[in-house]
């Protein structure tokens, strides 16, 4: 399963709720860029400067990392992605480690969400947790970038039939709830 959608649109706090409950990985390749920047490995050292300027790390740095995490004992069973693929060359990547590994999509959600109400969001997560990635200025830059690069992924999955558009706003529960009840729509059963 894949969520997206734009920057502060709560994929990374629905994947953490939908991944409790189905049992399965949430894979966030932002925690992971975080993860290695703050342990200065060299993936990290080559991630910070995108991330800092709010730009994507590059597809093919990016597709060896998931490709990785994919394979780990712990996604055997299933998995949810948040945060890729974002780009046209990640879907071709995630699907040819899919078809290789005999398995498919199941279904992506898309959160919706105001950009004004993201950006307000993002602001406090910054003030918050103290994230450099989350200043204004980098924040309009990385909608954008989501804009011109990962909205055309949206078409690609609606035309296989396997995107569900949910509102992103809102509390955090009602949110879940949407998502619950747009993969029962799909047949896809989420435990309370």
């Amino acid at each position: 399963m894949l969520l997206i959608g734009p920057p502060g649109a709560g994929k990374g706090t629905q994947a953490h709720a939908l991944s409790d409950a189905l049992g399965v990985p949430a894979i966030s390749t932002g925690d992971i860029f975080r993860d290695n920047v703050r342990n200065e490995t060299e993936l990290g050292r080559q991630a910070k400067a995108y991330m800092d300027a709010g730009d994507n790390v590059p597809d093919s740095l990016t597709n060896d990392l998931v490709r990785d995490r994919l394979g780990q004992d712990d996604c055997a069973g299933g998995f949810l992605l948040d945060g890729y693929p974002r780009t046209t060359d990640q879907v071709r990547a995630l699907d040819e480690f899919l078809a290789g590994q005999g398995a498919s999509m199941d279904a992506v959600i898309e959160l919706v969400a105001d950009p004004d109400v993201v950006v307000e969001r993002l602001r406090k997560r910054a003030l918050d947790q103290g994230r450099a990635d989350d200043d204004e200025s980098v924040v309009r830059h990385r909608l954008t970038v989501y804009r011109e690069q990962t909205a055309p992924l949206i078409d690609v999955y609606a035309q296989r039939g396997l995107l569900s558009q949910v509102d992103g706003i809102g509390e955090i529960d009602q949110v879940t709830e949407r998502i619950r009840s747009a993969l029962a729509e799909r047949g896809i059963r989420v435990p309370a």
